[in-house]
């Protein structure tokens, strides 16, 4: 296991008493997996840009997205609820999205929710009856029934993997934490458009909204 107890601390809790190990059954907990989509995955057609954004690829291909599906088919062999958030508009002029997703810059986005982009990545294809909700929102709990689905299957513990950390992932955790629910951080499963900002975000959420593991430490909290 990781030294999850001790790593990603802020300031605030350098000195804070280690927290005890999450007990999760199936009862009670379900998995979270926010907008791994196709759109992410696409290069871009500028060299430079292609460039830059090659890090990020390189970890949702070899890290984020091989273990998310590990983290996924888990969950499913222990009959925890796996869930899905995505964001698409139902509009194709997106004029449904929030204003965030309206603005010019990179959180601009159209994504209409039948468009192949928009999409989940085949990887991490839903199966039977698990619940995908749509979202124009970076929280999906904001933006969704999410909260009262949660509520009524019985569901107080929620384990988050997905992107982007610093924007999506980390509004959702908020959101999550302000309802009182108990929220596990899958940080290999996870990422931001640089390492730098995805632990810098992991270290102000940490403690506070959630706790941050690896997804080498579920099984030892898992108690079915």
């Amino acid at each position: 296991m990781s030294d999850w107890k001790h790593a990603y601390r802020s300031f605030y809790y350098q000195h804070a008493e280690a927290p005890d190990d999450p007990v999760l059954t199936r009862a009670d907990t379900a998995l979270l997996v926010i907008d791994i989509q196709n759109t992410y995955l696409e290069i871009p057609g500028d060299p430079v840009e292609a460039e830059r954004w090659a890090p990020f690829h390189k970890r949702m291909n070899e890290t984020v997205i091989p273990n998310t599906a590990e983290l996924i088919a888990l969950c499913r062999r222990l009959g925890i609820e796996v869930f899905f958030a995505r964001i698409a508009c139902l509009t194709e002029d997106g004029r449904d999205r929030s204003l965030s997703q309206k603005k010019p810059g990179f959180n601009y986005l159209l994504l209409p929710k039948d468009r192949d982009d928009s999409q989940l990545v085949p990887e991490l294809t839903p199966q039977g009856d698990e619940i995908v909700v749509l979202k124009t929102t970076d929280s999906a709990l904001t933006g969704t029934n999410l909260r009262l689905i949660l509520y009524n299957m019985g569901i107080r513990k929620v384990l988050v993997a997905g992107i982007f950390t610093d924007q999506c992932v980390s509004s959702t955790v908020r959101s999550l934490a302000d309802e009182s629910f108990e929220v596990l951080v899958v940080e290999d499963c996870c990422a931001a458009a640089t390492m730098t900002l995805h632990r810098n975000e992991l270290e102000v959420i940490n403690m506070i909204y959630c706790h941050v593991v690896q997804s080498e430490d579920l099984p030892g909290f898992i108690d079915v």
